[in-house]
């Protein structure tokens, strides 16, 4: 009797985190929507909370999983090739929009993919956690959660950017929002290895490195005041640091 109600605590609790993130994504990207009219401030936030994500939670993570299997040179040219990789992609689809009169938004699509795989993986960290142990899962939720409503913002931001579609930012605001769900949800029917998990993170550390770096950056920088977007860029950044060292 005293197993079947920790059971159905545990699952009230994974159910409870799931709603959560879902609707932490999704405020984000509403958040993003509704001020588009300052869309550059937007991404200049967008740029720093990104690379944030990165250096301060995606990479350490990378490292620290694939420590005892991996050393540091081996995950940072992992990631490295992550990069380059998502420049080749983002550079064959601006060749391709070229080719049209009426671009594609492959761009956006593999901006938002990107984005939206790094929420499901949260979600699978979620899930793993939870099968170490309670608290370290609702550790990790929290993190997860709180960076969520960034989450939300950069992937509306991509597609802002890239189509200028508030339909198609919702959309893909839907996709992110319910990634983490699936991941958790995954999670706990699947037990990839440690080491495993270390190669996936570092990758999409490159990944998510060059769409803050080289796509969200410079954009934010381009058409507003140097000032202000720099400051919000900082910002966003900072954002992250403390969120990830909760």
């Amino acid at each position: 009797m005293q197993h079947a109600s920790s059971l159905n605590n545990y699952c009230m609790v994974i159910i409870l985190i799931c709603i959560i993130t879902f609707f932490s994504t999704l405020v984000g990207g509403l958040f993003a929507l509704r001020f588009k009219d300052k869309l550059h401030l937007i991404l200049g936030f967008s740029a720093g909370a990104v690379i944030g994500v990165v250096f301060f939670d995606l990479l350490p993570e990378a490292l620290s999983m694939g420590s005892s299997h991996y050393g540091a040179d081996k995950i940072t040219f992992i990631a490295a090739l992550g990069f380059l990789s998502y420049m080749i992609l983002d550079r064959l689809a601006v060749l391709h929009s070229h080719e049209h009169e009426n671009p594609s938004g492959i761009k956006s699509k593999l901006g938002a993919g990107s984005l939206s795989i790094h929420s499901f993986l949260d979600g699978i960290a979620i899930g793993w956690a939870f099968q170490i142990s309670t608290t370290i899962g609702i550790a990790i939720a929290i993190a997860v959660v709180a960076h969520d409503f960034s989450d939300g913002i950069n992937t509306v931001s991509v597609v802002l950017k890239d189509k200028n579609n508030s339909r198609a930012a919702f959309k893909w605001l839907l996709v992110d929002a319910i990634a983490p769900v699936i991941g958790v949800i995954t999670a706990l029917f699947i037990k990839l290895p440690q080491s495993s998990f270390a190669i996936v993170l570092a990758v999409f550390s490159g990944f998510l490195l060059y769409i803050g770096a080289s796509d969200l950056l410079p954009e934010s920088q381009s058409q507003y005041p140097k000032l202000w977007t720099t400051i919000l860029t900082i910002v966003g950044a900072s954002i992250l640091y403390f969120v990830t060292k909760l």
